[in-house]
């Protein structure tokens, strides 16, 4: 789609809709992101309301001892729950958003804040059906190579961007292709981040994943299959809504359900978890 102006279908439901259960279909252009259409689109779903852990199910993550934002690949809980977190933005399926809202299925986007510009309506709508929108740089660069002056541009610039459109700065970041240094994290910081969600596993959605074959799936140990506590890498790619139907199977068939990342992250680093939480 670069370099075109798609049309977005499903990307908001109206009061009447949502009161009904529905998800009506309504078109917007692509780019079309003024007051009135972000008032429109903002007013149709509150906050979804994701499970929240046991007490005394999952060990919280800590800030890092050097002050400088922590990084996570997963989370430790003996809760059989994995979390779903999709990156970049380049493509998009409009089937998904209704897939989302239908199944209740909590999940953390790491936009490209470039593709706002042609995708920026339909992420209303993901942000509308529960996902948060976090930090995934500028243009999608190797971090690592990047001098201090354009990582920080990177990252801040993404902030500054989706905190515009979407009303709420990111506090979480991915890098791009996993790759990050000391630097990366510096700036992160500086940028108001609070933590850096890598992955335990990778789902290849609508494509061919090393050593796994098309639509695959792939552990950064070695192992098969979910663990509790896994936090999975996917894309927004077309086709994504039966993609994600197909992972969802096989989490439910493994006895596992998917989790709100969130949730299991303390405000200190970007998630909804008081520093002490209350046990009972």
């Amino acid at each position: 789609m670069r370099g075109k102006t798609p049309v977005i279908a499903m990307v908001a439901a109206g009061v009447l809709g949502v009161a009904a259960g529905g998800w009506p279909v309504v078109t917007a252009q692509a780019g079309d992101s003024g007051p009135s259409t972000r008032a429109q689109l903002a007013s149709v779903l509150g906050d979804q309301k994701w499970p929240t852990p046991k007490p005394g199910s999952w060990t919280m993550p800590k800030p890092a001892a050097n002050g400088l934002p922590p990084v996570i690949s997963r989370i430790e809980t003996r809760e059989r729950v994995v979390f779903l977190t999709i990156d970049d933005g380049y493509t998009y399926d409009s089937e998904f958003v209704n897939l989302v809202r239908k199944e209740k299925v909590p999940i953390m986007t790491f936009l490209t804040s470039t593709y706002i510009k042609g995708q920026g309506q339909y992420f209303w709508a993901m942000r509308n059906a529960g996902s948060p929108m976090e930090n995934h740089t500028i243009s999608h660069p190797n971090m690592a190579t990047l001098s201090a002056e354009r990582q920080k541009k990177e990252i801040c610039g993404a902030s500054d961007a989706i905190q515009a459109q979407y009303g709420r700065r990111p506090q979480v970041f991915r890098p791009p292709f996993g790759s990050y240094n000391q630097t990366t994290l510096q700036v992160a910081k500086e940028c108001g981040i609070k933590s850096v969600l890598l992955w335990s596993a990778e789902f290849y959605n609508g494509t061919t994943g090393p050593g796994v074959g098309f639509n695959g799936f792939a552990r950064g140990d070695g192992g098969k299959g979910f663990k509790p506590g896994d936090i999975i890498l996917m894309h927004y790619r077309k086709g994504l809504a039966q993609e994600f139907q197909m992972i969802l199977g096989w989490i439910k068939q493994a006895g596992f359900r998917p989790a709100a990342v969130e949730n299991y992250l303390p405000t200190s680093l970007g998630g909804n978890v008081p520093a002490t939480p209350a046990h009972g």
